[in-house]
């Protein structure tokens, strides 16, 4: 159609409007560290609408044409400060009961204040997650489109902002087989802006990322250092402090980017000793030796290996002693705090476990940090779910990034010991060039941690069989015999059938059973079918030589729309813990049993 033909009117006749929105990404690339940086939070009251047909990015409200070109007044639909309000962070579902099964744009909307602090700094709008298509605006510009729900992102608004502001952020929570996750899921689709919001600043150039190991080569007595600038065409000097360890390097930074290795001897960090050291990085750009930007974080040194059919934490050998659990809360949804996080970390401690899978998509940040002060080891994974769209290139993109934001924001936590890539996929060649390639990707921006995927069992052969496994250094096995595929007798001659050649990992096993439901062993939905499953899945892990540890599937009962019958009622039942997050089923017990009799 001819756009300027008198009768075209774009918010009505551009089916392709969001084209112009995917031009300006906001991405991993640019993506700022924020640990020990002053942040200012913008969490708080913000005004909302759901906005049903997207008319707010279709008919481009931020730019809040309220006059024709003579000025005469034009009808606005919208009205910022008339509409609800509503918390930020926070799922929207739980917001209003008509908002429970909202999937679409929300359109939220408020104004701060903005006064410089230093000559020419920067400012930039960070979110820590958002789910899942984010566009953002300030003043009357569009600032960029992030995608993800699970992943931090933040844009450069020096350039825009101004004294008095309105930003306006649109953030779209369809599912799409496109997207990662793809349409389809076992979890319920939260919306919205669901953690937090801050406005950081920086100096002109500044310390965009760092990343400091234990070079993992069995030694335990070097440290090698990463520290990239926002602008790559800088110079100069960072100067790295790790007091703790007597540390006092400077690492040249040509291109914008320098490494460097340290001789220490750190005490190394562990479930038994979870060691932290205080760090602090300063730039300084010249010869005159003023320092330009400083920043300051914790970090633990530990090495993780995989040798063999065995998994060893700093040289010794280690069972991974874990389960699973959803960033799922009964009342905040998809939103958490450090006491919700505590608590589960509990739990898993009370089971005598020293492992989490952070299941099935990136968790608030804010977990990992709480699992190296309380010494809880981490498997953590973005959501390349099921039946992903493997040929599709925009979605691989998609993946890539999202796996990339998440290594870049906790691959400086010792508590993280596995990045995966992947859940449950059908092995095609389409998905295995997909996550080989995202597992080559992990490695490229981590060189000290194990790769994995939950992989599927070859149930016509009744063995280990996933062309994936020799991208991975740690195969991931999800299995439910005894309850999706009644025949338990095939697990044991599934792990007799199999020589596997690395490490492998139970991610996933278990039944559903309603807390409080009683009955025999034979009764489906039963906390007795459930625990007798249970003792059955752990008589057979203690025969296998090559599992290295196992993650029952899982913490707490958590929301799912698919899940809908007299005992499910809308939730996943196969928590050994109820959705309320406190009441203990009795495969509970089993684990506690079983976990306390393995080294």
């Amino acid at each position: 159609m001819n756009e300027t033909s008198g009768n075209y009117q774009a918010d009505i006749h551009d089916t392709g409007y969001e084209r112009f929105y995917l031009e300006k990404r906001l991405e991993g690339s640019a993506l700022l560290n924020i640990s020990g940086r002053k942040t200012e939070s913008l969490n708080g009251k913000w005004n909302f609408a759901a906005d049903l047909y997207d008319t707010c990015r279709r008919a481009s409200w931020y730019k809040e044409e309220t006059a024709d070109p003579s000025g005469r007044p034009r009808p606005p639909d919208w009205d910022w400060e008339g509409w609800d309000r509503i918390s930020v962070p926070a799922s929207w579902n739980m917001e209003k009961p008509e908002l429970f099964y909202f999937e679409g744009s929300g359109v939220y909307t408020r104004t701060f204040r903005y006064v410089p602090h230093e000559p020419g700094e920067r400012l930039h709008l960070r979110f820590e997650g958002a789910s899942y298509r984010t566009s953002v605006f300030l003043n009357g510009e569009f600032i960029g489109t992030h995608d993800g729900g699970s992943t931090p992102f933040n844009a450069d608004i020096s350039g825009a902002v101004r004294e008095e502001n309105r930003v306006i952020v649109v953030v779209d929570a369809r599912r799409d087989p496109r997207r990662i996750p793809m349409e389809n899921t076992d979890w319920f689709n939260y919306g919205g802006i669901y953690r937090d919001i801050f406005l950081v600043r920086t100096p002109p150039v500044f310390i965009r990322d760092w990343f400091i190991r234990l070079v993992p080569d069995g030694k335990f007595s070097t440290i090698k250092a990463d520290v990239f600038l926002s602008d790559k065409a800088a110079g100069g000097k960072a100067l790295l402090e790790i007091p703790g360890l007597g540390i006092r390097e400077e690492l040249a930074l040509p291109g914008g980017r320098g490494q460097a290795e340290f001789s220490a001897k750190p005490e190394l960090w562990s479930p038994e000793s979870p060691k932290l050291y205080d760090l602090r990085i300063a730039y300084i750009p010249g010869a005159s030796g003023k320092t330009a930007d400083t920043v300051e974080d914790t970090a633990g040194f530990r090495e993780i290996r995989a040798r063999g059919h065995e998994i060893f934490l700093n040289g010794k050998r280690i069972f991974l002693k874990g389960i699973c659990v959803h960033e799922d809360h009964e009342t905040l949804g998809k939103t958490t705090t450090p006491d919700i996080i505590r608590a589960a970390i509990g739990h898993l401690k009370e089971m005598n476990g020293n492992y989490l899978r952070l299941a099935h998509y990136p968790h608030d940040a804010r977990f990992a940090r709480i699992a190296d002060e309380e010494g809880v080891l981490l498997w953590e994974e973005v959501p390349v779910y099921w039946a992903v769209a493997f040929e599709n290139p925009d979605t691989y993109r998609d993946a890539e990034n999202q796996l990339a934001e998440l290594i870049q924001r906790d691959r400086n936590r010792a508590s993280v010991i596995i990045w995966s890539v992947g859940n449950e996929n059908a092995d095609t060649d389409a998905r295995y060039g997909f996550m080989s390639k995202l597992a080559a990707k992990a490695r490229s921006l981590d060189d000290s941690r194990l790769v994995s995927a939950a992989c599927l069992i070859n149930h016509e052969k009744l063995m280990i069989e996933d062309r994936l496994a020799a991208s991975l250094d740690v195969i991931g096995i999800n299995e439910y015999y005894g309850w999706y595929d009644p025949d338990f007798d095939k697990l044991p001659r599934i792990l007799a059938n199999s020589n596997p050649g690395k490490p492998v990992l139970i991610c996933e096993f278990g039944g559903g059973a309603r807390s409080g439901q009683r009955g025999t062993a034979e009764d489906l939905f039963t906390e007795d079918k459930q625990k007798d499953l249970y003792e059955k899945q752990a008589a057979a892990f203690k025969k296998c030589p090559y599992i290295a540890g196992v993650t029952p599937w899982i913490l707490y009962d958590f929301r799912c729309p698919r899940r809908l019958n007299r005992y499910q009622q809308g939730f996943n039942r196969k928590g050994l813990i109820g959705q309320d997050r406190k009441t203990k089923k009795l495969a509970f017990e089993v684990m506690r049993k079983f976990y306390g009799e393995m080294c």
